[in-house]
């Protein structure tokens, strides 16, 4: 017997009836033999907090037990006390006399994944693909009820076609019930005398399918597309799960993305860099004009609007990002050198000295 039922719970002596019930709730979960199968000193401890919710979950004896101690509320232990409805919604989900149980019958398919590659062009504009999937499905000769031919399932007298056993065993708090899957239906509430001969008794087929899968414009790279009920069909009838579809996007050749963005470098020679240039970009909605200013400097971004990722689900896209790369010529003729020459002494730029004699004429016959 505990010393002090309210210290027992862990709870003050003005503690109203519903934190006495939360108490108890939280300490019957933690310290039930189901749950410390091998632990008597748990067991000791949840009959010590069961004694103390009997006796203080009752207004009448919880105020005997205030005016007179645990001698003033006579015996006790044997009760069926208002609680144990609680400690069973706490292990069970239900109310006394047993645990929910999720709905008995045949059960869900598996869900599947698959992997589908895309040219970028197909992730920014949306397209239809096809993916390939061993999946399970209905059986085409028992149409999914395992049974043979000329027969049909019939419902298991083991459940009564509920799937489920409850079973009774004692308990310190005296019957306990609990629900299990019936063993002789194995969950299905029907049993099935003569097997489909195609599917054998299972309802469903290992097949090879193919499906037509649209892609929203503006997906990406790790993008997953969920098809419901294109999953795995279960066993009997049961429900299909889903397919996931996994969308890898193939490198591109000119873009890259960023977020709604198509990243593309632009090579100009240093001459259009320096005096301006009209040009034209290839985008993926077709060819764009591009106007560089004179002075334009490497590394400078031109944005064109509207003509990068689309929202998905939206109208709105983001933009195309064209980086200017500067080159640098690497090989210039006899005249081409000579007018670089005069414009650096023009501007009063030092430059590297013309090479002459044997020494440069070698050189240039490796270049």
């Amino acid at each position: 017997m505990p010393a002090d039922y309210y210290e027992a719970l862990g709870v003050a002596r003005d503690a109203s009836s519903d934190d006495i019930k939360k108490a108890f709730r939280r300490l019957a979960r933690e310290l039930h033999p189901d749950a410390n199968p091998d632990s008597p000193e748990a067991e000791a401890r949840f009959k010590e907090v069961a004694l103390a919710y009997e006796v203080l979950s009752n207004p009448e004896r919880r105020e005997r037990y205030d005016r007179f101690g645990p001698e003033g509320v006579g015996p006790v232990g044997d009760a069926n006390f208002g609680g144990l409805g609680d400690l069973f919604d706490a292990f069970f989900g239900g109310g006394f006399g047993g645990g929910s149980r999720g709905p008995s019958g045949p059960p869900r398919g598996s869900d599947l994944e698959v992997v589908v590659d895309l040219d970028l062009e197909q992730a920014v504009f949306g397209t239809q693909a096809p993916i390939s999937v061993r999946t399970a499905v209905t059986c085409d000769v028992c149409d999914g009820s395992g049974a043979a031919e000329g027969t049909r399932p019939v419902t298991c007298h083991e459940c009564n076609g509920s799937g489920q056993v409850r079973r009774v065993r004692q308990s310190i708090l005296g019957q306990m019930v609990t629900a299990g899957p019936c063993a002789r239906c194995g969950g299905m509430g029907e049993v099935i005398a003569a097997p489909c001969e195609r599917c054998r008794g299972e309802g469903r087929l290992i097949e090879e399918r193919t499906y037509q899968v649209d892609v929203p414009a503006g997906v990406d790279n790790g993008s997953t597309l969920r098809l419901t009920g294109r999953g795995a069909v279960g066993p009997r009838r049961g429900a299909a799960g889903d397919l996931y579809v996994h969308v890898r996007v193939r490198a591109h050749d000119r873009f890259t993305r960023d977020g709604l963005d198509l990243v593309c470098e632009l090579p100009v020679a240093f001459t259009q860099a320096a005096l301006g240039a009209h040009l034209t970009i290839d985008t993926l909605d077709g060819t764009e004009d591009l106007v560089l200013p004179a002075g334009t400097q490497s590394g400078r971004v031109f944005k064109l609007r509207g003509r990068g990722v689309p929202h998905l689900g939206g109208r709105s896209r983001g933009d195309v990002l064209v980086r200017v790369r500067v080159e640098t010529p690497t090989r210039l003729s006899r005249e081409e050198e000579d007018l670089l020459r005069q414009l650096a002494e023009e501007r009063g730029e030092d430059v590297a000295p013309a090479e002459t004699g044997l020494f440069s004429k070698i050189r240039s016959a490796f270049k």
